[in-house]
C-alpha cells in the first residue's frame, strides 16, 4: 500500500507531498493564482502514469534478456472536459534500439498492464475522513 501526506501552509498553492523517505512540490500555474513552483495535480497524474508505464516496460525487457532495448520515453497528456465529466489521457511509447515487430508489439501490449493503467482503468473507490 502507498502512504503519501500532502501539507499545504497558508503559501498559495504550493503543497508538499511527503513519503517516508521523499518530498516533492505541487503547484498549481500562475493562471490559477499559484507560482508554478512544481507539478500540478493534473501533471502529478500524468506523472504517475508515465512513470509505471516507463518502469514496467524496462522490468519486462530486463527479465526477458532484451539488452537491445535502449531508452524509453513516454510522454503522457491529459485532459479533462469537466461539462461532459470525462477525461481524456494519450500516452504516446518511444522505444530506441533495434527491437522486432514481435518485440515492440509485446511492449506495447505489457504498458497497458502497468498497475498505473490498470488502476485508471478500473472504477475507483475513494473513502474521505475528516480528522478534528
Amino acid at each position: 500500500m502507498a502512504h503519501i501526506t500532502a501539507q499545504i501552509g497558508k503559501q498559495l498553492y504550493k503543497t508538499e507531498i511527503r513519503t517516508a523517505t521523499n518530498l516533492l512540490i505541487s503547484d498549481e500555474p500562475v493562471s490559477a493564482g499559484g507560482e508554478d513552483l512544481g507539478f500540478s495535480p493534473e501533471e502529478l497524474l500524468a506523472a504517475s502514469l508515465g512513470a509505471c508505464t516507463s518502469a514496467t516496460l524496462r522490468m519486462y525487457a530486463d527479465r526477458k534478456g532484451w539488452t537491445e532495448l535502449g531508452e524509453i520515453k513516454v510522454d503522457v497528456d491529459f485532459k479533462r472536459d469537466v461539462q461532459a465529466n470525462i477525461s481524456y489521457i494519450t500516452r504516446t511509447i518511444t522505444l530506441e534500439g533495434e527491437l522486432s515487430e514481435d518485440q515492440r508489439s509485446r511492449l506495447l501490449t505489457i504498458a497497458g498492464k502497468c498497475p498505473m493503467h490498470l488502476t485508471l482503468m478500473h472504477p475507483i473507490e475513494i473513502t474521505t475522513t475528516l480528522q478534528a
